[in-house]
């Protein structure tokens, strides 16, 4: 069984440090940039890294992803040229990648041929963010057949239920959104985020990371305190487009994750095992 995702959520755990997992939309700010952005993140430190696939009713996403999911869409960006630009890289990336994407271009794609694609490509494991687990039969079904894990969203409002459920069903590590709502960067770690994690714990022994407004160190630090790992997304992306007509993108980039990644170590082990 594919564990690459679980491993690396116990390496850091053996540090003492919480995982940091990187959203990136491919394509933005350009698809020929990929490669070199995901060794950049991997050198700065991310455990994890989620290439995001653009798409055209980005509903779970905030106005940030949204805006670069636009712009790599009208640069031509498909999820076939995405998997051929990642498998062609995929020696140079030594950590887990995740594919991020909705369940519409993976239905028009193929789930089988989808899911032998990713897992040819360097994918570890794939979020549909828009597909709940008790109606994924037939993507579990493919993924399994890959070892592609499958990785499923909780929210603070997920019923003990659904919480039971994405810990039968899913593989890889828990996504706990921080609050309900769309991605995007905050000042503060909502709350309901330490809550949500304390009910989702005793349910699995996957790890749990924590995403949705995460985009500054203290807030990376406040979220490995009580959970596995931290995502970031909404900033880097930001950070990004922002530089990406003064040739210093990726430093840019490189100097943002390895600031978020040092605020993840120094923690104490969780209360559960990996």
């Amino acid at each position: 069984m594919n564990r690459a995702i679980e491993n690396r959520f116990a390496e850091c755990r053996q540090k003492g440090e919480g995982a940091l997992v990187v959203y990136i939309t491919a394509g933005d700010p350009s698809l020929d940039a990929l490669p070199d952005l995901l060794e950049t993140l991997q050198s700065a430190g991310a455990d994890l890294i989620e290439v995001g696939i653009p798409f055209s009713d980005p509903l779970a996403d905030g106005p940030t992803i949204q805006a670069a999911t636009q712009r790599a869409l009208e640069r031509g960006t498909t999820l076939p040229a995405v998997l051929e630009r990642v498998a062609g890289c995929q020696s140079r990336i030594h950590i887990p990648m995740i594919i991020f994407t909705y369940f519409n271009p993976v239905q028009r794609y193929g789930l089988t041929r989808f899911a032998h694609d990713a897992r040819q490509a360097g994918f570890s494991g794939c979020l549909m963010t828009d597909l709940p687990p008790d109606e994924a039969d037939e993507w579990l079904q493919a993924a399994q057949a890959e070892d592609l894990s499958p990785i499923f969203l909780l929210a603070p409002t997920s019923t003990e239920a659904r919480i039971d459920l994405v810990a039968q069903r899913g593989l890889g590590f828990v996504y706990c959104v921080s609050r309900t709502g769309v991605t995007g960067a905050r000042h503060e770690t909502p709350p309901d985020a330490k809550a949500l994690v304390e009910r989702v714990r005793p349910k699995t022994n996957l790890p749990i990371a924590v995403g949705f407004g995460i985009s500054t160190p203290e807030q990376a630090r406040q979220v490995c305190s009580f959970a596995d790992g931290a995502v970031v997304g909404s900033q880097l992306v930001a950070l990004l487009h922002e530089y990406k007509d003064q040739g210093n993108g990726l430093k840019k980039a490189h100097d943002y994750i390895l600031s978020m990644k040092d605020a993840t170590k120094g923690m104490e082990p969780s209360s559960k095992s990996l």
